[in-house]
């Protein structure tokens, strides 16, 4: 088996070495995924920003793997109420930016490209990015548009809103928000605004910045080039044979990497990952916890396994109006027994149908051997919010029925559908969860039937986007550890997977708005209760588990350190005997 691998990944990739992962020096992770963009303001999936993670550094960072702890990186201090950083209303910001940190192209960074770098992140707000993430806190909206797609930011609202003040940089918020810090600490990333501004990208200017709004990826030159203070630089991406290599900076303003290479390179078959690591091709893979036991006993090889994950996935997601122009997906595009209508989800029996049809448990033991969590909301366990009491469905096969008869004035169930159930390729468990849910429902009626496709990931992310996908398996982890990012992302209209699916509803916009500016812990978690309430009634998907994180590498690894919080590995403390 050996000599055919190595032959396979020498064809895929003639540039790297089929065995330089036996090189101390360099880092070789194999994954599912791929990298899709390399602009901090817009990339917004794993394996970007594991990517991102290694070539930009923020002003403050978690303390290892903790979530409740921080470190300066580029700030000198983290900002406290006992030490002046933070107002006593919690409002106002104040971060002392280090000296002596240069950027990858050898220029000096200043607090100006720290405040340059906040509001590109705002003001690029692509459909499905990360921009929310500041903007909720700074503009009191998640969004600079309104639901027409007409630019509403007041820019110069937003100016005033991060100003520096000699070696400071001083942000003011719209209304506390307490899990801002814990923001900052995984997406306050600074680039160099000189860089940008020679290389056609937003200047910094208030005249031109509407033109760099939701701008497309391959429109920016951050896309497949950058420029930041991290312990890595971009070597190389070879988008055709999917992998990237970053080199490690040798101007760093911390001790340098161990490391001088690392190599992410995406390998959708596990069993190829296998072999790879196997091999001693790989340092590190992506584990699907369904496929540990064909990883027991294999020498110099560990499993990390049983981490601690802040995760809901899979979620099987309804989109409430599907854009049927040239869709495969919903077949006819009618109620015919050969499709369905682009307000098929809207029906909520059809959605109670499909959530009752699943086998939560069936899952858990077969496919995570009892190791993840059941998912009754998209908060998890371990996170400030978390209920363990709240409603949430069972397999009732006979309830499934009951809905799915009621569903289209009755009509449903005479007439039966068929469509296509979409996951990204690559991810085992969530093929598993779409598999399950699949088998239970066509075995109620005959006239029910279900497609399954695995999508590549790129494509998956922009057909989500496109509301193209009936129904789509994905997931979330955590951008930081409060409650709010979970329900502002599965329930407020504006939210990444709300704005996928064209839900909303007014009372759930309402309540997540209330919880996040409460200060009282008692009250927040009374309208968290509330909100689990509402979200379950509402039904606008099918929360599965929360898992564990596992993965798998040589036994040569040193160094690795896993937080919750970070999407991916972090390659920087990283070294190999």
């Amino acid at each position: 088996m050996r000599a055919p691998l190595l032959a396979v990944l020498a064809a895929l990739s003639p540039a790297l070495p089929a065995r330089a992962a036996r090189d101390k020096g360099t880092f070789t992770l194999a994954e599912a995924g791929e990298v899709t963009s390399l602009d901090p303001a817009l990339a917004y999936d794993v394996p970007s920003q594991e990517a991102i993670l290694s070539l930009y550094d923020t002003l403050v960072s978690f303390d290892g793997s903790s979530v409740k702890r921080f470190v300066p990186i580029l700030a000198t201090k983290v900002p406290t109420l006992e030490n002046g950083g933070i107002s006593r209303d919690g409002r106002v910001y104040r971060f002392t930016i280090r000296k002596g940190v240069r950027f990858h192209d050898g220029s000096p960074m200043t607090p100006q490209d720290v405040r340059y770098s906040l509001l590109r992140f705002m003001i690029s707000d692509r459909v499905g990015g990360p921009s929310a993430l500041l903007l909720e806190p700074i503009t009191g909206s998640g969004s600079t548009r309104d639901a027409s797609g007409k630019i509403t930011l007041d820019y110069g609202a937003l100016a005033k809103a991060v100003s520096v003040d000699g070696d400071d940089v001083v942000i003011r918020l719209k209304r506390p928000f307490a899990p801002f810090l814990s923001i900052l600490a995984r997406w306050s990333f600074v680039e160099s605004q000189r860089w940008a501004a020679a290389h056609g990208e937003w200047g910094g200017l208030a005249a031109d910045w509407k033109r760099f709004n939701n701008q497309d990826p391959e429109q920016s030159y951050f896309n497949e080039h950058e420029d930041g203070t991290g312990p890595f630089t971009l070597e190389r991406w070879d988008r055709v044979a999917k992998y990237v290599v970053l080199k490690r900076s040798d101007s760093y303003f911390r001790p340098r990497a161990h490391l001088a290479r690392v190599v992410l390179k995406t390998v959708p078959e596990f069993a190829t990952r296998r072999l790879m690591l196997q091999a001693g091709d790989a340092d590190l893979i992506e584990t699907p916890r369904p496929m540990i036991d064909q990883l027991k006993g294999l020498g110099g090889v560990k499993v990390e396994d049983d981490l601690p994950r802040l995760v809901t996935d899979p979620v099987i997601f309804f989109t409430f109006k599907i854009n049927a122009f040239a869709n495969r997906d919903v077949g006819s595009g009618r109620l015919d027994g050969n499709g369905i209508p682009p307000d098929f989800f809207s029906d909520p029996d059809v959605r109670k149908g499909f959530a009752y049809a699943f086998d939560y448990d069936g899952f858990i033991q077969g496919t995570y051997q009892g190791s993840a969590r059941r998912a009754k909301g998209p908060v998890p366990p371990g996170v400030p919010g978390y209920d363990p009491n709240e409603p949430y469905y069972t397999y009732d096969l006979a309830k499934s029925a009951e809905h799915f008869k009621k569903a289209f004035d009755t009509h449903l169930w005479d007439r039966g559908f068929r469509f296509t159930l979409t996951y990204n390729v690559g991810s085992e468990d969530r093929q598993a969860a779409a598999q399950i849910l699949k088998k239970n429902v066509e075995s109620l009626n005959p006239r029910f039937r279900i497609d399954v496709r695995g999508v590549e990931w790129p494509a998956f992310l922009d057909a989500a986007q496109q509301h193209r996908m009936p129904i789509f398996v994905r997931g979330w982890w955590a951008d930081y550890p409060d409650a709010h990012n979970f329900v502002y992302n599965f329930y407020d209209s504006s939210g990444r997977y709300p704005s996928a699916q064209g839900f909303s509803d007014f009372e759930l916009d309402q309540l997540v708005e209330k919880a996040v500016r409460a200060v009282d812990a008692k009250k927040r978690q009374e309208l968290y209760d509330r909100i689990a309430k509402v979200g379950y009634d509402d039904c606008p998907a099918i929360f599965t588990v929360h898992p564990r994180g596992v993965y798998a590498m040589r036994d040569w690894v040193r160094g690795f350190v896993d937080n919750p919080v970070y999407l991916g590995v972090y390659f920087y403390p990283i070294s190999k005997d």
